[in-house]
């Protein structure tokens, strides 16, 4: 299954000097570079956008840009906002509040069956209201044992 890859995620990775990274957080860096080799990662241009946003240095943005153009932005059709409005909408009436990157993750990821990989833990909230998957790199690397 393809995943949906967050802010979060791709700013350990990215943005982060890895000797700054605790165990876990050099987990997740190692799960979206298992995702990379395995061709399964996506990304939307809102999240390129937040990743790109704030990068003082001209080098340093430009690098960052050219890395990140390995992956083309999933589509985000008409359908898919007005799908975004309508979860954000049930999240709200059930006082669950919501920011347009992640309920547009949502959507798309329910739109094309896609898990979502994040840290952020308000997509666990959604997830009471949204029948998202949420991609855990725990249980992607556990193999079933042969008998």
């Amino acid at each position: 299954m393809n995943v949906l890859v967050d802010t979060s995620v791709w700013s350990l990775a990215l943005r982060r000097k890895p000797e700054h990274l605790n165990l876990e957080e050099r987990k997740i860096v190692d799960a979206l570079t298992e995702l990379i080799r395995e061709g399964r990662v996506r990304i939307i241009g809102l999240v390129r956008q937040e990743l790109l946003s704030g990068v003082r240095e001209v080098a340093q943005f430009e690098k960052l840009k050219n890395l990140l153009r390995a992956f083309p932005d999933e589509t985000i059709t008409v359908a898919s906002h007005e799908a975004a409005a309508k979860l954000s909408n049930d999240c709200r009436s059930k006082g669950i509040v919501v920011s347009v990157v992640d309920i547009l993750i949502c959507a798309l990821a329910l739109e094309r069956d896609l898990e979502i990989f994040t840290t952020d833990p308000d997509f666990e909230h959604y997830r009471k209201v949204i029948p998202i998957k949420l991609y855990s790199p725990r249980t992607a690397q556990k193999m079933p044992r042969k008998n």
